[in-house]
């Protein structure tokens, strides 16, 4: 991966051997600060307004719990762009 390509973050979910994994012209992402999936970037294309408030419980292997387990981020009342991680649970 390039430094541009770093710049511009890698999407939650991307495969690891992808040679693009950062975000897509025409997806709507938020930024996952803090926690396990920090600097990440979440696709939210499609969601409605009640899912976008309600935030993410995202799996994940490298969080408190390991595998199985899913770490929790909700929009940041100041910029909903950016999701603050709340804690890890299995």
């Amino acid at each position: 991966m390039d430094d541009e390509a770093l710049l511009r973050g890698r999407v939650y979910g991307a495969d690891h051997d992808d040679p693009d994994p950062g975000p897509r012209a025409g997806r709507e992402y938020r930024e996952l600060v803090g926690g396990p999936l920090d600097g990440l970037l979440l696709d939210v294309t499609g969601w409605d307004a009640e899912q976008l408030a309600d935030g993410a419980a995202l799996a994940t292997e490298i969080g408190k719990y390991g595998t199985g387990g899913r770490a929790h981020y909700e929009p940041r009342p100041a910029d909903p762009r950016r999701w603050d991680w709340q804690g890890d649970s299995p």
